[in-house]
């Protein structure tokens, strides 16, 4: 994963963490705006999610970030 979306990642999930909770639910297309202005790093993030770690549409902001800090 490029570092890019790795510190997108985060930054996104801090910001949901600290507003909503620890048990504030995020999906892929969280770390994106609506209109698609970088399709490489959006299919990254779309592989990385579904097909490598097969996560659900919506999974725990908390549970993502460690993934990303792990290095998974």
């Amino acid at each position: 994963m490029r570092a890019v979306l790795r510190k997108k990642i985060i930054e996104v999930c801090d910001k949901k963490i600290a507003s909503k909770g620890e048990n504030v639910g995020v999906s892929f297309y969280a770390f994106f705006k609506n209109k698609n202005d970088d399709s490489d790093l959006l299919m990254e993030a779309a592989e990385w999610w579904i097909k490598t770690h097969q996560l659900d549409h919506f999974e725990k902001a908390a549970k993502v970030k460690a993934m990303v800090v792990a290095g998974e």
